[in-house]
């Protein structure tokens, strides 16, 4: 199964209200960035156990670690979770951007260093969140894959 079926898969295994919002949403990060390089991870870790919720990702990036270590990461996620959906915008040096540029402006959500979690669509403004995702990809842009 290629990446763009297991992520087909994933968006249709969600509740009517969460599924159409991924579709929405993965349609909006396809035409921010339309050629960039798609993810799917499922949650898993190397024994199958489930982790974490599983994530789209868009994009490709080389992420830095303490200890000099990099990996190959994408720039922008998206995971349905219990209580609705995050948006993970990930890579970016200022920890506090986020919530300082668009927490007050994007609605009822919660704006981390990298994550911005709501419940549904409805209860934000999609064109500032869509604003927030095209800053991600634009941010990371200059940290080219390993």
């Amino acid at each position: 199964m290629n990446v763009q079926e297991q992520i087909n898969n994933y968006i249709s295994s969600q509740p009517e209200t969460k599924r159409s919002d991924l579709q929405l949403l993965h349609g909006l990060a396809r035409r921010v960035s339309p050629e960039c390089r798609l993810w799917f991870l499922d949650g898993k870790n190397s024994e199958n156990e489930t982790v974490t919720n599983p994530n789209i990702g868009y994009g490709s990036q080389t992420i830095k670690y303490a200890g000099g270590k990099t990996r190959e990461f994408y720039q922008i996620g998206l995971s349905a979770n219990k209580t609705g959906i995050s948006v993970y915008i990930i890579g970016l040096e200022d920890k506090k951007y986020l919530a300082r540029t668009y927490g007050g402006k994007i609605g009822r959500a919660s704006v981390t260093g990298y994550c911005i979690r709501f419940k549904t669509l409805k209860d934000i403004d999609i064109k500032i969140l869509e604003e927030a995702i095209r800053f991600g990809f634009e941010a990371t842009a200059g940290q080219p894959a390993a």
